[in-house]
């Protein structure tokens, strides 16, 4: 058997298209809402894992990020919510854009 050597291209930078599409008002709210429900859940464990380390760390930073995601799907479901309303469906154009800094 030959062996197959996967050559690998590695830059600095990567978009990844994680959400493209026309969506359902109720499609969009399930995506919209996982996806921040997600990163509220990471700052979440973030700031727990902080406050293991030390009771008296300040997590202030975690807890102003956190109360902003609130805030965006506040914002998400009231554009939600009116498309539903004008019998309109919704599109998400979601890019993750990786790269690393020095």
């Amino acid at each position: 058997m030959e062996a197959k050597v996967v050559s690998e291209v590695v830059t600095d930078q990567r978009k990844i298209q994680l959400v493209d599409g026309i969506f359902t008002p109720t499609e969009a709210s399930d995506v919209i809402t996982a996806l921040i429900n997600e990163k509220i859940n990471f700052h979440k464990i973030q700031r727990l894992k902080i406050w293991e380390g030390n009771h008296l760390s300040e997590t202030n930073l975690l807890d102003g990020r956190i109360g902003e995601l609130e805030q965006e799907k506040l914002i998400a479901r009231n554009i939600i919510d009116q498309a539903r309303a004008k019998g309109k469906n919704i599109v998400i154009d979601g890019v993750l854009e990786i790269k690393y800094v020095d």
